[in-house]
């Protein structure tokens, strides 16, 4: 069946997500919805927005119309630099990733299960991206991994699952989950939900959803 448009939107997601990054973060930003988080970092605090081809201080989308496609992020999507914004190699991009200078990565998911193991990589399809990107170091290199990411594919079979069915990106990595119907965070005890969406019921979001939740 067509999933029901019910919840946040995907920029009321990327917004929550905003909200919640500390003041003074180095935060690097995922391939798709993880993107717009940086069009909402509030304007009281600053947050260093790193992409892994080599730019820290990434700003908001430009204007339609006013694109540079010279600076592009990873995705290859147009960005903006902030002021003392700073360019470098892709080599040290990766080594400020493992060595564990990011505080933050946002990045989306295929899966993720009551432990917070990932899978972001490959389902198998023909349509997938051919490789596993920067995802992994990312995982094991930087503090705290958000996911952001539908809360089920589009037929609705729950993408927040007991055990990951795809290839893994890295064991036990997530610390919270946001997709449209909550914000769902990953502790020793398991899956506590730690905010709805307006019009989502307990019900609901238990029906949607295959692994176990603390409420």
């Amino acid at each position: 069946m067509d999933r029901i448009n019910i919840g946040w939107s995907k920029d009321e997601m990327a917004k929550l997500v905003a909200n919640d990054i500390p003041d003074g973060s180095y935060v690097n930003l995922g391939i798709g919805i993880p993107e717009l988080v940086a069009n909402y970092i509030p304007e009281d605090r600053e947050v260093i927005i790193h992409t892994e081809n080599g730019l820290l201080g990434v700003g908001p989308a430009p204007a339609h119309g006013e694109e540079d496609f010279d600076l592009i992020n990873a995705g290859k999507k147009p960005i903006t630099a902030i002021k003392g914004a700073c360019f470098f190699h892709h080599a040290d991009s990766f080594a400020m990733i493992r060595g564990g200078h990011l505080d933050f990565t946002i990045l989306g998911a295929y899966q993720v299960s009551q432990s917070g193991d990932l899978a972001n990589w490959s389902t198998g399809s023909p349509s997938d991206i051919p490789a596993v990107g920067g995802a992994m170091d990312l995982v094991q290199g930087v503090k705290n991994v958000f996911v952001i990411m539908s809360h089920t594919t589009k037929d609705g079979t729950p993408k927040i699952v007991k055990k990951c069915s795809y290839p893994l990106t890295g064991v036990k990595v997530v610390s919270r989950i946001y997709t449209e119907l909550a914000i769902i965070d990953v502790t020793p005890q398991g899956l506590k939900v730690r905010l709805m969406a307006p019009d989502i019921d307990e019900a609901t979001l238990i029906n949607k959803t295959e692994a176990d939740l603390l409420f």
